[in-house]
């Protein structure tokens, strides 16, 4: 048990300490997306394997060549070629992007509306320049 308590001390402190994103970014991500949190985002991300298709900074080992390379999104004009880039359509995508195009490689991962919310929010976070 003495053994635990570091280790999980540690691991609280490396995740709170290795947060590149700044109170500002999440605040302003959190407001455009009205409620998502861009921190969770992340960890939501990896949860649903994105980073198995797409390279996205920030996100330990998403490496994929698949899908398109996420750095930069927050200032993409359009989505998916053909959505404009509005939280509402970026949520939409993300949660049934084969409603919007059905043939698409991106699979449908049954992504909760909350889920959908928190990654925007942290995509929204990946501007040009940072």
């Amino acid at each position: 048990m003495r053994r635990a308590f570091p280790a999980g001390l540690l691991a609280v402190c490396v995740l709170a300490g290795c947060s590149d994103l700044s109170s500002d970014q999440v605040r302003a991500a959190y407001i455009l997306t009205g409620g998502g949190n861009a921190r969770a985002g992340r960890e939501v991300i990896r949860n649903y394997g994105c980073n198995a298709c797409h390279t996205i900074p920030g996100v330990p080992g998403a490496r994929g060549l698949v899908g398109p390379p996420l750095a930069g999104i927050g200032d993409r004009e359009y989505l998916a070629g053909e959505l404009p880039n509005t939280p509402a359509n970026m949520m939409r995508w993300i949660e049934h992007p084969h409603r919007i195009e059905p043939h698409t490689v991106m699979p449908e991962m049954n992504v909760s509306e909350q889920d959908s919310r928190d990654i925007a929010a942290y995509l929204y976070t990946l501007r040009e320049g940072r």
